[in-house]
C-alpha cells in the first residue's frame, strides 16, 4: 500500500507560483498513476491533475497552460508547478497514488490519500 506526504503549500500573492510535492512510501510507484485533488473550504473535493505510469496526463480546464504535473520514479515523488496562482485555487491540495485515469480526469484509490498541504492565494 502506498502512503503519500504532500508538502509544499503555503501563502502566495496572485500571479505567484508554488510548486508542490508528494512523496509515496511503497512499492511499485512507477507503475501507478498519480493524481492530485483540492478541497476549497465549504466545497467538494475536486480533480486537478493526473498522470499515467507511462507519462500521459490530463488536467481540469480551469489549471490547463498554469499547471504542470510530473513525477521522478527515482524519488517516488510526484509534482505540481503551479503558476498564475489564482484567488479561485486557494484549497487543500490532496496527492493520491494508485488509482485510474479516466476520460478528463482520475478515479481515485481511496486506500492511498496523504494529509493535505494547504495553498493559499491572496489579492
Amino acid at each position: 500500500q502506498v502512503q503519500p506526504v504532500e508538502s509544499g503549500g503555503g501563502l502566495v500573492q496572485a500571479g505567484g507560483s508554488l510548486r508542490l510535492s508528494c512523496v509515496a512510501s511503497g512499492r511499485g510507484f512507477s507503475r501507478n498513476a498519480v493524481g492530485w485533488f483540492r478541497r476549497a473550504p465549504g466545497k467538494e473535493r475536486e480533480f486537478v491533475a493526473a498522470m499515467a505510469w507511462t507519462g500521459g496526463t490530463t488536467y481540469r480546464d480551469s489549471v490547463k497552460g498554469r499547471f504542470t504535473i510530473s513525477r521522478d520514479n527515482n524519488k517516488n515523488t510526484v509534482y505540481l508547478q503551479m503558476n498564475d496562482l489564482k484567488i479561485e485555487d486557494t484549497a487543500a491540495y490532496y496527492c493520491n497514488v494508485g488509482g485510474g485515469l479516466v476520460s478528463g480526469g482520475y478515479y481515485p484509490n481511496s486506500r492511498s490519500w496523504g494529509q493535505g498541504t494547504q495553498v493559499t492565494v491572496s489579492s
